[in-house]
């Protein structure tokens, strides 16, 4: 099994190039724009609250932000922290982040209206438990989004993940399926939608398992 510290400390490395990848940095305008384009199509036409685990380098809370959401991130890595924050500065956007265990985000008693997710799963020592903690804090009729795959290729980058991590219940990623079955008894409503067709969405060809889930709290 993993550790936290070890967690923390290798996407503290990661933080310096995370952005090279064209989804995580969403430097290229077509990429940007396609994610810009599914997230408007997920989230509320109103000012919402939403909050984005293992947000990273907050690319997806810059782009809730940039929609008028008010946006909480919330991630391990005190670097990827960093790195969020100063994002939306240079944005001219508000935002808060947090350094804190995103499968149990150190939010207290707030609830929101969105909770966001995207390629965290196979990196939880407890997927099941982290899924019913996020699930307690969407509001009643708001919506839990969970960007999530199957790796074919390599989940991050070509440094090896920490220490026991092939013991993670959800090591390699987890399919639609699989994950829908999890998902379904803890919400009122779900959805899943295949995204690995979307090219723009990855600024490339990808040859595994990529998709949404959306489901009603």
């Amino acid at each position: 099994m993993t550790n936290i510290a070890a967690i923390a400390g290798y996407w503290d490395a990661a933080a310096e190039r995370f952005d090279e990848e064209p989804d995580h940095g969403l430097r290229d305008l077509e990429t940007r724009d396609a994610w810009a384009n599914l997230l408007n199509s997920w989230l509320p036409s109103r000012l919402a609250d939403v909050l984005d685990v293992g947000c990273g380098t907050g690319s997806l809370s810059l782009l809730a932000a940039g929609a008028g959401h008010c946006v909480t991130g919330v991630d391990l890595s005190p670097r990827m922290v960093e790195r969020a924050r100063a994002k939306l500065t240079a944005a001219g956007l508000a935002g808060r982040f947090l350094v804190g265990d995103a499968a149990a985000p150190p939010t207290g008693d707030q609830r929101f209206d969105v909770l966001i997710s995207r390629h965290l799963m196979w990196t939880l020592p407890d997927p099941h438990t982290a899924l019913a903690d996020w699930i307690s804090r969407v509001r009643p009729g708001g919506t839990l989004i969970l960007v999530e795959g199957r790796w074919g290729e390599a989940t991050q980058s070509a440094t090896p993940y920490v220490a026991g991590a092939g013991t993670l219940p959800w090591a390699g990623g987890i399919g639609a399926t699989d994950l829908a079955v999890a998902v379904r008894p803890l919400v009122t409503d779900l959805r899943v939608e295949p995204l690995d067709a979307q090219t723009a969405l990855w600024g490339r060809t990808v040859n595994d398992e990529r998709y949404a889930v959306i489901a009603t709290v």
